[in-house]
């Protein structure tokens, strides 16, 4: 199992009004920050790619992105929802 897994995807809301898209790693969250996200500035949003990069480089776990993920998407008044 790739450990940059998340143990609980998310399913957010992208830009597109109706369309979801769920989450299940680190990775494919950098993704949706990077391309799907309605903000390109802020401060949880900085944050949450700061955080998915050192779990990309393995010096925090993928539960502490997933968190930031969700900070971020609040931030972004961005719809979530945790399975």
């Amino acid at each position: 199992m790739d450990p940059k897994r998340w143990s609980k995807p998310i399913t957010f809301e992208t830009p597109n009004l109706g369309q979801y898209r769920t989450i299940v790693s680190t990775q494919e969250a950098v993704r949706a920050l990077v391309n799907d996200w309605p903000l390109q500035k802020g401060r949880q949003l900085k944050a949450a790619r700061k955080t998915c990069a050192a779990v990309l480089d393995g010096k925090k776990p993928p539960s502490e992105a997933r968190n930031a993920f969700i900070a971020a998407a609040v931030e972004a008044d961005v719809f979530v929802r945790e399975k």
